[in-house]
């Protein structure tokens, strides 16, 4: 069987999309969150069967919602309800307009630098203030940091990613208990974005927040658009806790459910319903380029750091031992090779990089080799 990550480059630029679109064709394109993947067998079949009935009209039906607490079901032992889920284009328009119902001017949201770039640009389009709660060294969650964040009288929510985009860490199930505790003694509405969550490889467990006992003022946010390659394709499911029901219910359908595709709602269903296997042989296929990275930056670049982990298609690498200004800048411009800024994901990290990693291994050894040869440049 031919393997997902095996598209050359002479088919990869063919695309009209972002990743491929951004730069000019002598640069090798790892940072947007776009895969290098071929369509999935069974999202292929649902798109052919809505062209071929002409299926493609407004929404109905609550299929998203049903595949994802099937899906959840199967691969971490809960399932959410599926007749309490809203709908919402994307997750960061979902995050949107959860915000839009919990701040109030004045109010701080809490977020964890590294961080996802749009999480700063979600709060401070709010009437919200940030308040920036870094990871620790180990660049897991600061629990003590969090404690004293949460009690301040002005501290209302915590926008979180889980898996943590861009470190890739998995928060524990102890870590999310104690996130949990101290939200419920705080008074702060925890809004989880999970979007990475079915991407978690072999030999690591993730571990819904609404899974914790006492999740109840809790909304997280998913999408199947990560692990399928549906980014075309908006639609995302806004799932809430016991406590954050009667708040979801508030948003209008032209805000939520009119605003999903059919033909997105369609396709994602699919994904989760049909191509799990499909989703299984491409987290071996990304642990294997996880492996290949480690192998490749000890042979060209041995003084960056990267902290392998299993939570996205996407690398956290270390590059302050180059001695660069910003080393993403160093590899665009002398080896023609984009990756994501880490200044883009907070104000400490302008020294590391990020690199999508869901790319043929072919792809994956020519960027880093040219990524080393801008360093002796």
């Amino acid at each position: 069987m031919e393997p997902i990550l095996s598209l050359s480059l002479d088919t990869l630029r063919r695309r009209t999309s972002m990743k491929w679109r951004r730069h000019p064709e002598d640069v090798l394109p790892l940072w947007v969150a776009e895969m290098d993947t071929p369509v999935s067998p069974g999202v292929r079949r649902e798109l052919e069967r809505l062209l071929a009935d002409g299926d493609t009209g407004y929404p109905a039906g609550n299929g998203y919602a049903e595949a994802y607490a099937d899906f959840a079901a199967e691969e971490w032992g809960w399932r959410p309800d599926p007749a309490t889920v809203v709908l919402s284009p994307d997750v960061m328009q979902g995050v949107a307009m959860t915000m839009a119902q919990v701040v109030r001017p004045g109010d701080r949201v809490v977020i964890n630098s590294p961080v996802y770039a749009p999480f700063w640009a979600t709060v401070r389009n709010s009437a919200a203030e940030l308040l920036d709660v870094p990871l620790g060294e180990d660049g897991r969650l600061d629990l003590d940091a969090l404690e004293r964040a949460y009690a301040e009288p002005d501290v209302t929510v915590h926008l979180m990613s889980s898996p943590h985009n861009p470190t890739g860490v998995v928060h524990t199930r102890e870590e999310l208990t104690r996130v949990v505790e101290l939200a419920r003694d705080h008074g702060v509405v925890l809004l989880v974005d999970e979007i990475h969550s079915p991407l978690v490889g072999p030999g690591t467990d993730f571990v819904p927040v609404l899974d914790v006992p006492g999740a109840d003022d809790v909304v997280t946010i998913t999408s199947a658009s990560k692990a399928w390659n549906l980014a075309g394709f908006k639609a995302a499911l806004l799932v809430p806790g016991p406590g954050a029901r009667e708040r979801l219910q508030r948003l209008t359908y032209e805000s939520t459910r009119g605003a999903a595709s059919h033909v997105a709602l369609r396709v994602h269903t699919a994904a989760l319903t049909e191509d799990r296997d499909w989703l299984g042989r491409l987290r071996t296929e990304l642990q294997a380029n996880r492996e290949l990275l480690d192998v490749l930056l000890g042979e060209h670049l041995p003084e960056v750091v990267h902290r392998q982990s299993r939570g996205t298609y996407l690398a956290w690498l270390d590059c302050r031992a180059l001695g660069l200004n910003r080393p993403a800048s160093t590899f665009l411009e002398r080896g023609r090779v984009a990756l994501n800024d880490g200044a883009d994901f907070g104000p400490a990290t302008a020294q590391w990089v990020r690199i999508n990693l869901a790319t043929s291994p072919a792809i994956l050894t020519e960027a880093v080799e040219r990524m080393a040869a801008a360093t002796r440049g």
